[in-house]
């Protein structure tokens, strides 16, 4: 196929801003259509997908996405691209399963291995889990002490999750709790079929939606976020070769990946008329979607946004490109922290303020000071998790 004439990346940014539900026009009330556009809500931690909807939707509060998860059940988690806990819309979780399923139960067999648990003590302990959990719900302190076994119980319910036999639902406590009630998978989402895609009809959908939420993008970047190999991504790609075509980003190196009905649009998205400002959570879908991040980050800050792991800390950006780091303190006086990695100008810094006051209120529940930090250790200095506090 020719290649199209170059688009610039400042363009291309704005376009998956306003995918993203980022840009300043295109934050709405949906949260359900918010999950679905932008092809899932990280969810390894607990504030995070609560923090990732706050910054694209109106009004948000969190009791509607606990709503949405455990009241209507419109969304679900489970662990599916690169074996990460996710939040997905109801008619995506099949997609995930399907296309991501034996890379997840490869990994948690082995952990389930490792905690000395055969498959036979697997086959034996699950049964008698979802024997526990007929018509109710319960922590994984509640079912060990019900079947009273000595076995490392974590493993077997995680891999339980993972095969699709129990459903992760509400936390114990609340929106910043880490603890989970369980509950068997078919009982809880009544109807849903794991099974109704095959491997490979499952990933053709999940690059086709990834597309829809990242694209442009390149085939490293598809297959670092399913966390497959290119093979299977390229298998993907040919089977929508018609609706797809390559461009160029003028800045970038490589061949990106488009779907053809957005060429259009992209193209005649007009210039913002004001700034677009955002401060994202750690693990954010718009920084974790790529492997190639020079599209929204200069190579000299890398070490102060992204850890060892890839993994992302909480950023501020600007017109879609990180211009500073942000952390929440939990001290007797809670405040929000602002690190600049450049210069801005007054008014720019002005709006950063005023959005750290905004997101400060929302996790204390009240008021809190801004405090603008002047150095930062960069993540190749510091401890595996410290991505998760990164001012501190």
């Amino acid at each position: 196929m020719p290649i199209m004439d170059s688009i610039s990346l400042e363009k291309v940014n704005q376009f998956v801003l306003k995918k993203q539900h980022l840009a300043n026009q295109s934050r709405i009330e949906d949260i359900v259509r918010v999950a679905r556009d932008i092809s899932g809500l990280h969810a390894t931690g607990t504030m995070e997908p609560y923090l990732a909807l706050f910054a694209r939707t109106k009004d948000f509060s969190p009791g509607q996405l606990d709503h949405e998860l455990y009241d209507r059940k419109s969304l679900g988690k489970i662990r599916c691209m690169r074996a990460t806990l996710y939040i997905l819309s109801r008619e995506m979780i099949p997609v995930a399963f399907a296309a991501t399923m034996a890379m997840v139960q490869k990994l948690s067999g082995r952990y389930a291995e490792f905690r000395g648990i055969s498959k036979s003590k697997f086959s034996e302990a699950s049964k008698s889990v979802l024997q526990a959990l007929k018509g109710r719900e319960m922590t994984l302190a509640q079912i060990k002490a019900e079947l009273g076994t000595q076995l490392n119980l974590s493993a077997v319910i995680n891999l339980m999750c993972d095969q699709g036999l129990l459903a992760r639902v509400q936390s114990a406590n609340s929106w910043k709790s880490r603890s989970y009630r369980y509950a068997p998978f078919s009982e809880y989402f009544d109807g849903m079929d794991l099974s109704q895609f095959s491997e490979a009809e499952g990933t053709t959908l999940l690059v086709r939606s990834y597309l829809s939420s990242f694209g442009p993008a390149t085939e490293n970047d598809i297959a670092w976020w399913l966390g497959e190999s290119k093979r299977r991504i390229r298998e993907a790609l040919s089977r929508i070769a018609k609706e797809i075509t390559p461009v160029r980003i003028i800045g970038l190196e490589g061949e990106f990946i488009c779907a053809r009905s957005e060429l259009e649009p992209m193209g005649e998205l007009k210039a913002a008329s004001e700034p677009t400002i955002n401060l994202l959570p750690t693990l954010d879908p718009y920084l974790m979607g790529y492997k190639q991040r020079e599209r929204y980050l200069g190579q000299e800050h890398y070490n102060k946004i992204f850890d060892r792991g890839g993994n992302a800390t909480s950023t501020i950006l600007l017109d879609g490109r990180v211009v500073g780091v942000w952390d929440f303190s939990r001290d007797a006086s809670p405040r929000i922290k602002v690190y600049l990695l450049e210069k801005v100008d007054k008014d720019i810094r002005q709006q950063i303020e005023a959005k750290a006051q905004e997101i400060g209120r929302f996790m204390a529940g009240h008021g809190v000071d801004v405090e603008e930090v002047a150095s930062m250790e960069p993540f190749t200095q510091r401890t595996v998790a410290a991505f998760m506090s990164p001012l501190k």
